[in-house]
């Protein structure tokens, strides 16, 4: 006699929200637990497909999910509750936007019946995100699920990358769903017109001295190839856009190096005399563009070809000559296999790989008893050519963006947005997706304050990274502008700090402090021959601001 099989149960919403996750390649979620979206962590309980990474405050939740789309080219996936949880992880929605990262994070809401109540910690989340992403919305229906997580995981990737924030009210994550996932969906193909590329040729070779701009929007590894098999047939001298260093690789005999804050004097001045730039995924923000100065918006004796992939951000500040809406992919393969015969190669690319390689180079200062510049330039030596470097904001990262060399791709997490904290989620972020790889956090003291705590994360998940703190006991960046400003007046940038070296340890990782360029060697061999969580605390004096050589005696223009 036959037994009858018992129905298997409807699933519910938050089973087909993974499922959805899943279908579209989600492999890791970053979150800080909340009872806001219980259901999904039940969900998640046992689920072998997606790697759940606890993290202790939903800013640096959020920043690994940045980092992981920067990384993955697919949106980071972060979870938080709603109110205060929702308003901490705004830093990370508010980067992935200015970097033109894809990034999704969701927010458990108030039951639907509380709704409008100012219940609690309730918060008009696509008011309160819409201005910062490209899309925030709520979704209130469970059937609806799959065409929700399918048209954000869309918008997430095309066009101009960036953000997307969806509200999970609490009781309809609990509610019977029948739905099925969607297919994947993957970014739209953007080919360049043919005839813009003509046009594009025909300016080349018609100017005498040309630069490149790129990094950015949707670069990924085939655009990185193909445009600097491109530019090295040309001669064309390539820089990066600000914090995009791996956008080209630095060993290229055309790479002029990188825009931003403390760039080579000689390369604002050939990208102030070029007569043709040519931005390849750049915005030509404000600080790749040095207050959009380099070059100047209004210069009448200068072409610019600006190609983007989203047409709103062409002509959007800079009067273009030439704008080419297309994937960075597209075009810099077109632009590889085009027949650039009618184009005499040129001399500059060769020069400007010159001038960067001489700006490039350390030279050991004895006044300085823990010489940056000297450590950055021995790491060089010291860990392998494809080493993640992760790092938020602050001076400290000028020393990095000028000696070290981002030979891998990717290999630089910094936000463009300029936000502190962002280097231990980012190197947590990392060492999950590249576990093979060398992965470092180098921040500030005041910068590492802000998501230190991260380090539990690193510990708790056996994450691989070196962090490396560099302490001057102040807010050097703000001191820098203050010393400008008001000479002598200091106020609020001073920092009582703990010790660095035992809070590492404290954590569970090795640990070390120094205050010497030769300990510092010593500490990075040693932490190089270790694996796991390991941190170096470096003191230096607060005289020592910049990798350009900036003390504050020449600040104050004494």
């Amino acid at each position: 006699m036959s037994q009858t099989r018992a129905p298997r149960p409807t699933p519910t919403a938050a089973r087909l929200l993974v499922d959805c996750l899943i279908e579209q390649g989600c492999d890791r979620i970053f979150t800080v637990p909340g009872e806001s979206f219980l259901p999904v962590l039940d969900a998640l309980h046992g689920e072998t497909r997606i790697d759940v990474v606890t993290c202790r405050q939903e800013g640096g939740a959020a920043f690994m999910a940045c980092a992981d789309g920067a990384m993955t080219q697919r949106p980071g996936i972060c979870f938080v509750t709603r109110g205060p949880g929702a308003t901490n992880a705004s830093i990370g929605v508010h980067v992935a936007m200015q970097d033109s990262q894809p990034m999704i994070l969701f927010v458990g809401d108030v039951d639907s019946r509380m709704r409008d109540r100012e219940g609690f910690q309730e918060l008009d989340f696509a008011a309160f995100f819409g201005p910062a992403c490209k899309w925030a919305a709520r979704i209130d229906g469970a059937a609806r699920i799959p065409e929700y997580i399918a048209r954000a995981y869309a918008t997430a990737i095309s066009g101009r990358p960036g953000p997307v924030v969806l509200a999970l009210p609490e009781d309809m994550l609990g509610k019977e769903a029948e739905g099925r996932p969607r297919p994947r969906v993957e970014r739209p193909a953007q080919a360049p017109c043919p005839d813009a590329m003509q046009t594009l040729m025909a300016l080349i070779a018609d100017a005498a001295s040309p630069v490149a701009i790129v990094g950015g929007a949707g670069w990924n590894a085939k655009a990185r190839e193909y445009f600097q098999l491109f530019a090295e047939r040309l001669g064309l001298p390539v820089a990066s856009a600000f914090r995009r260093q791996d956008a080209i690789s630095p060993s290229s005999a055309v790479y002029a190096g990188n825009l931003g804050y403390g760039p080579n004097p000689k390369l604002v001045q050939r990208v102030k005399e070029a007569d043709l730039v040519i931005a390849v995924g750049a915005r030509l923000g404000e600080a790749t563009t040095d207050g959009y100065t380099v070059p100047a918006p209004t210069d009448r004796d200068r072409k610019l070809v600006h190609i983007h992939p989203d047409p709103e951000e062409l002509n959007r500040v800079y009067q273009t000559d030439l704008p080419i809406c297309a994937s960075m992919d597209e075009f810099a393969e077109s632009a590889a296999l085009w027949d650039e015969s009618e184009v005499i190669p040129f001399d500059a690319g060769a020069q400007a790989h010159a001038e960067w390689e001489e700006w490039a180079t350390a030279h050991p200062k004895d006044e300085w008893q823990l010489d940056m510049a000297s450590c950055v330039q021995f790491m060089r030596g010291a860990l392998p050519a494809d080493t993640i470097i992760c790092n938020g904001a602050g001076n400290f990262s000028g020393w990095w963006h000028r000696y070290w060399r981002y030979e891998g791709f990717p290999s630089q997490l910094a936000p463009t947005a300029g936000a502190m904290g962002y280097g231990v989620p980012a190197a947590v972020a990392a060492s999950r997706r590249f576990p093979e790889r060398t992965v470092v956090a180098v921040a500030g003291d005041g910068d590492f304050l802000m998501n230190g705590q991260e380090l539990a994360t690193a510990a708790q998940h056996g994450c691989n990274m070196i962090v490396i703190v560099v302490d001057n006991g102040a807010y050097g960046t703000i001191r820098m502008h203050q010393e400008r400003e008001f000479p002598g007046r200091t106020s609020a940038t001073d920092l009582h700090n703990p010790d660095f070296a035992k809070l590492g340890e404290a954590y569970g990782g090795w640990s070390t402090m120094t205050d010497t360029t030769q300990g510092f060697r010593d500490a990075l061999t040693e932490a190089k021959g270790r694996s796991g969580l390991r941190l170096i605390h470096g003191r230096i004096g607060i005289e020592q601001l910049a990798a350009s050589g900036a003390t504050l005696t020449s600040v104050r223009g004494g």
